[in-house]
């Protein structure tokens, strides 16, 4: 039985941690305008998907598309896990700039428009390895 593989983080994503931490210390960057007087966060969403979020705000949604865009953050951040993607911080929090990306990763994600980064499979035994070591590691330390 193989171990499933492991979530994608958004914050991972080029430019991602920047923006958050500048959210962080400017909590402006994540209010719901900040893309008017922000470039940076248009240039970001353009860069890792390849569309804006006003551009995936006008893409046409596919019959029966759930709207899931709209619903509260935390069933979001639940839906997206399901996809194989973590969009909180290293405290499990979800992230301040998500309201800024999450139209763009859920387009990308489904197909509809934009792109997600190429990320490289990891090599099939990486778990067990890393198992392995974090073992050996421990024997070294009980000495």
């Amino acid at each position: 039985m193989s171990n499933p593989a492991p979530l994608r983080r958004l914050i991972d994503l080029p430019g991602l941690r920047a923006l958050e931490g500048k959210a962080l210390m400017t909590p402006r960057y994540a209010d719901a305008d900040a893309r008017t007087q922000f470039d940076e966060i248009d240039a970001c969403s353009r860069t890792i998907f390849g569309l804006t979020a006003d551009e995936a705000d006008d893409t046409p949604r596919p019959d029966g598309w759930d709207r899931i865009e709209r619903k509260p953050v935390r069933e979001q951040v639940a839906a997206f896990e399901a996809e194989g993607w973590d969009v909180t911080d290293d405290k499990r929090r979800p992230l301040r700039m998500l309201e800024h990306f999450h139209v763009q990763l859920w387009l990308a994600i489904r197909g509809v428009a934009g792109s997600l980064p190429f990320q490289a499979e990891p090599p099939p035994d990486q778990g067990a390895s890393a198992l392995a070591a974090e073992a050996k590691r421990f024997q070294r330390n009980r000495r």
